[in-house]
C-alpha cells in the first residue's frame, strides 16, 4: 500500500499542537506550518490557543477539510478516541508519537483498526516523519537537507546522525521513525525510500527486524535499484543462552544472521553512527553521478555501472535465470594456479599527500582495510613529476614535497594527473590543503579556485576524488563538499569510507530463499538416533550403526558391523568432552573396556556401534542451522571437529540452500584452500559436500520444532561427504 499520504499529504492535522516550545506540540506543530505553502494544515487542541497566526481548534470533527495524515500527540488514554475521529473525517495516514495504549495489545488493535478503514499507522511511541523534499517536518529536532534517507527505531541516534551529516556538509532526503512498528514497518520504509528519486544512500537502525526474511527481499531489490543501504543494529546474540546445547548455538548469534544476510543482499553492516554517516557521505558522492564506485575490476567494466543521464546510477544487471526459471548462482570464486580461491581484486587507490609521512600513513590505512596502492603507471609518473620540486621520480603515495606551497595549483594539477591516469579507481589527498587561509586569510580566493578545480577535475574524470584535511569547515572544504567531493578530518575515516564502497560495488546479490516448506511431521527427540534417521531419509550419508544397551549387545553388533570401530554414549551434547565416545576399537576386549568405562563416566543407557569412516585426505566440518525468532532457518558451514568453536571459521546463509549456494559458502571459508588441494593433496569433493549442506537445511527448514540441528564432524573427503555424528535441539 503506498505511503504517499505518510511523506507528502495533501493535508496534515496536528492534534496535541502547543504554543510552549518546551512541547513536543510546539514542534510538531511549528514543522507543519514550515510546509503550508504546499499542503492545508490544521492544529488541533481542545484547550485553544493558536501558534504563528493559526488557532487552534477543538477536535478533528472542527476540521472544514479532510486530514490526509493525523499527527498524534496526546496523552495515551486519547490516542484511540483520536484515531476514531480522524478514520471518520476520513484521515487516510496516522502518526503516533505516544504510546498507543497500555500495552502492546491494545497497540495491536489500534493498527488493526487503522489498516481495517485502509489506512496506515506509524508508530505508535515514534518520533514522526521527515521529508525535506516535500517540505514536510512532523518531528522534533533539526533534520538538515540532503541525499540520505534513514529509517531508525532510535529518534535521538537519528539526531546524532543529522548533526554528523550536517557537520559533513550532507543531510537527509526523508526521515522515518519506527517506533514499535505495529503497522509500518522498517521494511515499507526502507520500500519507500528505494523508490524516492531524491534518496541516494539508504540508512537504517533496526533492533527488531520482525519478518527477516522480507526485509531480506528489500534490501536485494534496493541493491539492484543500485541504492546502497547502510544498516546498524544491536549485538545481543540470541543464542547466548543455549551455547552449551551445540556448536551451533555458540556459533550462530543473532548478529551474525544479519551479517550474513547483509553480505547475500549487498547491504553494508555498520558499528556505529559515525562511520554510518562517513560511509554515506562518500557513497552520496558516488550516486551523485560525479564518479563511479571504486571498481575492483581489471579488463571490464566497472562493478557498479556509470551516471546514466540524469545523474543516477544505472541498475545493475538483472541475476541470471536458470532453465527452471530460478536465479542462478553467481559464478564461484576464481581458483588461483595452487588449487586456492583468487581473493577479491582489491580497489586501487592513488595518494597524494603534503609529506611522505601523512602519505605513508595513509597508504597503510588503504592497505589494512583491504585497499590497494599500485604503482603508478609510467605515463602518470611522468605527468606527476613534471609539477614536482626537481621534476623527479615519483612513487604512490606521491609526496608533493613543498609543490602545493610554492604553488596552490598544483594541488589541482597533480591530482588532475592521478584522476586522469589509467591505472587507479580514485585518489586520496591528505594533508594540509583546506587549511591555507587559516593562516593567511589572504589565500582564501585562491585556495577556493583551486577546491573548484580538484571538483571539477574529479567530475571530469569520473573518478572519485577523496580529501583528508587537518583543516575543518573552512571556505575551499566547503567547495570541495558543494562538489560532492568527501571531506574527512581523520584518514581512518576516509579509508574505511572507501573500504565500505568498495564492498557494495563488489557485492553480488544472492537471491533470499522465497519460503521455508511446509512443516514435516515432528521427530520424536535431537538424539543422534532420531536425527540420523531424519538426514538418511533426506540422502545424508552416515556409516553403518547399530544402537544397544548392554555390553553384550555392542560385542553383537561389532561382529556384525566389523572392526576397527567407534562406540558412542547417547543423550549427550558434547560427546567428546564429556568422555562419551572411543574410536578405533579393534577387538571385543576393548570394545567391552570401552563400554564399562563409558557406562561409568557419563551414566549412558544407550550406545550406538558405528563403523569406523576412514578416508584419505579427509577434512572434517561443521555442518547446522539455527532457527531464528526473525530470519527462520539459517544454514552454517565451517571447520568442525572438536575445535569447530575454537577456529570459529564459518559462513552462514538462509536455509534451504541450492547446491550453487553451498558451494560458494564451502568457498568462502577462510581454509577453503584444505578443501580445493592443500599442498598437493586431492580436492574434496565439493559437489558431495554441498549436497550434505542442502540435506541438512532441507531437513531443518522442514522441523521448525528444531531450533538447532547439527552435523559434527560432516567427513569431506575426495571420495564424498559422510555424517559422523548429529544432534538436534527440540523448541
Amino acid at each position: 500500500m503506498s505511503l504517499d499520504a505518510l511523506f507528502d499529504p495533501r493535508s496534515v492535522a496536528v492534534v496535541g499542537a502547543s504554543a510552549d516550545p518546551a512541547k513536543w506540540g510546539y514542534w510538531l506543530a511549528a514543522g507543519a506550518l514550515a510546509g503550508r505553502s504546499r499542503r492545508t494544515v490544521h492544529l488541533v487542541n481542545q484547550r485553544g490557543g493558536a501558534l504563528d497566526g493559526v488557532p487552534f481548534l477543538p477536535d478533528l470533527g472542527s476540521l472544514a477539510t479532510v486530514p490526509e495524515q493525523v499527527v498524534v500527540a496526546v496523552p495515551p488514554p486519547q490516542v484511540r478516541t483520536v484515531v476514531v475521529q480522524g478514520l471518520a473525517a476520513g484521515a487516510r495516514c496516522f502518526t503516533v508519537i505516544t504510546s498507543g495504549g497500555s500495552g502492546p495489545q491494545e497497540e495491536r488493535e489500534l493498527a488493526a483498526l487503522v489498516t481495517s478503514h485502509g489506512g496506515r499507522l506509524l508508530g505508535p511511541n515514534c518520533m514522526g516523519v521527515v521529508d525535506t523534499t516535500t517540505e514536510l517536518r512532523l518531528s522534533w529536532g533539526d533534520f538538515p537537507s540532503g541525499a540520505v534517507g534513514l529509517v531508525s527505531q532510535s529518534g535521538n541516534l537519528a539526531l546524532e546522525i543529522g548533526r554528523l551529516l550536517a557537520r559533513a556538509g550532507q543531510g537527509f532526503s526523508r526521515f522515518v521513525s519506527l517506533g514499535n512498528q505495529r503497522d509500518i514497518d522498517a521494511a515499507d520504509a526502507l520500500d519507500a525510500l528505494i523508490a524516492h528519486d531524491a534518496t541516494r544512500v539508504v540508512a537504517a537502525y533496526v533492533e527488531d527486524f520482525r519478518d527477516g526474511r522480507r526485509l531480506a527481499r528489500t534490501l536485494a531489490a534496493a541493491h539492484t535499484a543500485g541504492k546502497p543501504v547502510l544498516l546498524l543494529t544491536l549485538g545481543r546474540s540470541e543464542a547466548s543462552g543455549r551455547a552449551a546445547a551445540s556448536h551451533t548455538g555458540a556459533l550462530v548469534s543473532a548478529r551474525a544472521v544479519v551479517d550474513a544476510v547483509c553480505r547475500d543482499t549487498g547491504a553494508i553492516l555498520l558499528e556505529s553512527a559515525g562511520e554510518l554517516v562517513d560511509t554515506a557521505v562518500l557513497l552520496t558522492a558516488v550516486r551523485r553521478g560525479r564518479a563511479s564506485f571504486p571498481g575492483g575490476s581489471r579488463g571490464r567494466s566497472r562493478a557498479v555501472p556509470a551516471a546514466v543521464g540524469d545523474g543516477a546510477l544505472a541498475a545493475p544487471e538483472a541475476p541470471r535465470i536458470t532453465a527452471h526459471g530460478t536465479p542462478a548462482a553467481p559464478e564461484a570464486p576464481r581458483i588461483t594456479a595452487d588449487g586456492t580461491p583468487a581473493a577479491p581484486e582489491a580497489p586501487r587507490i592513488a595518494v597524494v599527500g603534503d609529506s611522505g609521512g601523512q602519505g605513508a600513513l595513509a597508504a597503510d590505512a588503504l592497505a589494512a582495510r583491504g585497499l590497494d596502492v599500485p604503482v603508478l603507471d609510467e605515463a602518470t609518473r611522468a605527468a606527476v613529476a613534471a609539477y614536482l620540486p626537481g621534476r623527479g621520480g615519483c612513487g604512490n603515495p606521491v609526496d608533493l614535497a613543498g609543490a602545493g606551497e610554492a604553488d596552490l595549483r598544483n594541488y589541482a594539477r597533480i591530482t588532475r594527473a592521478l584522476l586522469d591516469g589509467g591505472g587507479t579507481d580514485a585518489t586520496v589527498l591528505t594533508g594540509y590543503f583546506g587549511d591555507y587561509a587559516t593562516a593567511n586569510p589572504g589565500q582564501t580566493r585562491e585556495e577556493c579556485a583551486v577546491a573548484e578545480e580538484l571538483g571539477e577535475a574529479a567530475r571530469k574524470a569520473g573518478r572519485l576524488l577523496v580529501v583528508h584535511t587537518m583543516a575543518r569547515d573552512t571556505p575551499a572544504l566547503t567547495v570541495l563538499r558543494e562538489h560532492g567531493v568527501p571531506v574527512y578530518e581523520r584518514i581512518e575515516q576516509a579509508a574505511t569510507a572507501l573500504a565500505h564502497a568498495a564492498r557494495t560495488a563488489r557485492a553480488r546479490p544472492y537471491a533470499p530463499p522465497e519460503r521455508v516448506p511446509s512443516p514435516a511431521r515432528p521427530v520424536a527427540d535431537g538424539g543422534y538416533e532420531s536425527v540420523r534417521a531424519l538426514l538418511r531419509s533426506h540422502g545424508l550419508d552416515f556409516p553403518t550403526a547399530e544402537f544397544v544397551t548392554t555390553a553384550d549387545e555392542a560385542a553383537g553388533a561389532a561382529r556384525r558391523t566389523g572392526y576397527p570401530l567407534a562406540l558412542k554414549a547417547m543423550g549427550l551434547a558434547h560427546k567428546t568432552e564429556a568422555g562419551g565416545v572411543a574410536l578405533g576399537i579393534t577387538d571385543e576386549t576393548a570394545l567391552r573396556a570401552a563400554f564399562a568405562r563409558m557406562r561409568d563416566t557419563t551414566g549412558a543407557t544407550r550406545y550406538a556401534v558405528e563403523e569406523m569412516a576412514v578416508h584419505p585426505h579427509s577434512v572434517e566440518l561443521i555442518a547446522g542451522v539455527r532457527y531464528d525468532p526473525a530470519f527462520g532457518p539459517v544454514a552454517m558451514v565451517g571447520l568442525g571437529g572438536v575445535t569447530a568453536e575454537l577456529l570459529a571459521d564459518t559462513a552462514l546463509a538462509l536455509a534451504p540452500l541450492t547446491p550453487g549456494r553451498a558451494r560458494e559458502l564451502l568457498l568462502s571459508l577462510r581454509h577453503a584452500p584444505l578443501l580445493t588441494g592443500w599442498r598437493g593433496a586431492p580436492a574434496v569433493d565439493l559437489d558431495a559436500a554441498a549436497d550434505a549442506l542442502c540435506a541438512l537445511a532441507r531437513a531443518a527448514s522442514e522441523h521448525p520444532e528444531l531450533i538447532e540441528l547439527e552435523v559434527n564432524p560432516l567427513l569431506v573427503h575426495p571420495g564424498g561427504a559422510v555424517a559422523l555424528d548429529a544432534h538436534g535441539v527440540l523448541v
